[in-house]
Formats: structure tokens, sequence, C-alpha cells
């Protein structure tokens, strides 16, 4: 390859990795992203008022219910609800997102539980959010793996950036590769688009430069044959990186690599990164 193509290759490398990286920070100063969460609230039996959302909430065997005020509105899947208001059982790692004045108020299960948890645009973060720090992107970060799929997918519990929360994934195999002369693995989890994979793990620079509790890495369908890249460039941060008000999940202790992985996202200046 001569040296103006390796050039011109690096460029067109260069160029994706900074709209991967728009996209994602994009998608974090959003008004009613992650940056925007107000309150984290747990829902029991009793009824319980919060002061960053309508209405009384309360949850039990039927589901999430609220009960708004005279006067107070939701939008919920476009139409507007007034008094009481039945969300109904919610399934793990889903939720609804209901319209409030200008806020959102997300209704949600995590780890079997139900939560509210209002996003506010004039909330302190994302009108603080000045960006993520990153590495510079480099083509040694990007390898090719293989894919082993399990026999049977297999149930995953793994801790939560909220103690004492757990989620549980169906593991559907683990990705194997090489990096600086070392054979790893990472377990795969189901990415959020059908026949992708998501990857939780942390690293050498967890801790230092990048966020201790975790990275995510997705990855596209391996091929027929199993093969996958693996473009580290591209290790994001979850939401839990920015605020206390998540419920990340944790990787797995097998996903906790040996080797400094110096590519994608460090810790955001949010949590003192520079």
């Amino acid at each position: 390859m001569t040296t103006e193509a390796t050039s011109t290759d690096l460029h067109t490398f260069t160029e994706q990795w900074l709209e991967w990286y728009r996209a994602q920070e994009a998608q974090l100063a959003d008004p009613h992203g992650f940056l925007a969460i107000t309150g984290l609230h747990w829902l029991d039996e009793t009824p319980q008022r919060f002061p960053d959302a309508p209405g009384s909430w309360h949850t039990g065997p039927d589901g999430v219910v609220v009960t708004l005020d005279d006067g107070e509105v939701l939008i919920v899947d476009g139409t507007p609800v007034r008094g009481e208001h039945r969300f109904g059982v919610l399934p793990e790692r889903g939720g609804v997102d209901a319209l409030w004045k200008d806020a959102v108020i997300e209704v949600a299960k995590r780890g079997g539980h139900d939560i509210v948890r209002p996003r506010h645009p004039n909330a302190p973060l994302p009108t603080a959010f000045t960006g993520t720090p990153a590495y510079a992107p480099d083509p040694r970060w990007t390898v090719t793996g293989r894919y082993v799929p399990f026999d049977e997918p297999r149930p995953t519990t793994v801790g939560a950036a909220v103690e004492g929360l757990e989620h549980v994934y169906e593991a559907p195999g683990r990705i194997e590769f090489e990096l600086d002369g070392q054979r790893l693995a990472l377990t795969a989890f189901p990415g959020h688009v059908r026949g992708r994979l998501s990857l939780l793990f942390t690293d050498a620079t967890s801790g230092v430069t990048t966020y201790a509790a975790n990275r995510s890495l997705a990855v596209e369908e391996p091929a027929a044959d199993g093969t996958v890249v693996l473009d580290f460039n591209r290790a994001a941060n979850l939401p839990c990186a920015y605020t206390d008000l998540a419920t990340c999940p944790l990787p797995p202790a097998e996903n906790r690599l040996p080797v400094a992985i110096e590519a994608g996202l460090k810790i955001p200046r949010e949590r003192g990164g520079s």
C-alpha cells in the first residue's frame, strides 16, 4: 500500500470516527437525554409525590398508577390523560416516556423495580455540558475477532451502578480476539438492534483515564463464519458515567480485561476528567 493510500485510509477512518463521536455527543446534549434527569424515584405500593413530576405515584401487581391533581395533564402516547392513569405492568428494561409541560417523565422497570425518572431540559448537567474527552482515533485499536455462540443463551446476572440492584441478561455467546499479543475474550449481550451485540467491559485504564465502572462497545452482526470487528475507538460511556441517577449494568467478572485499551471515550469532565 502506498503512503498516499495509507494517508487517505487514515483520513477516512478519522472522519468516520468523528461522525460517531459527534452522534454520541448529540445524544447526550438532547434536552431530554440522560443528563437532564433530575430524580430517580423508586415506586412501591404507598402513593408518593415527587418535586419534579406531577401527581401521586404507586405500583403493585397491576403495574404503575399515577393520580393527577386537577389541572395536571400528562401526554401519554400522544393522548392527554387526567385524573388516574394506569401504565400497567412494564417489561424489564422497558418503559414509557410521558410528556409534562417541557419535561419528559420516564416510567420504567429496572432490575425488577418500577421507577419514575423525570427529565427536565433546564437541569444543571445538560446546560453546563461541554463535551466528553476522548482518545484520538487510532486504527491499532480495531481488531478482528471471532464470535463463539453458546449452545444455549446463558442467563448472566450482573451488578448495577445503583448499589443493591442487579440486572439479568441472556448472553448468547462470547467474542474471542487478540490484542497486544494476548488472547482475550468478552461475554456478549444482545445489542439494541436485532442481530448486533453489546460488550460491557473494563480494562487497565478504568478509573485512571476512563470511567471506572464500565464502558460499552457495540458490535455489528457477526459474519456467517463468526468474524466480527471490534473497534475500541468507539468504546462509549454509559449514562452512569455522567450521572448518579442511572441504573447502568456493570460488566460480568470475565469482562475485566488485563490490558490498557487507550481508545474511546474518557472520564467525563463532570466526573473530573480532562
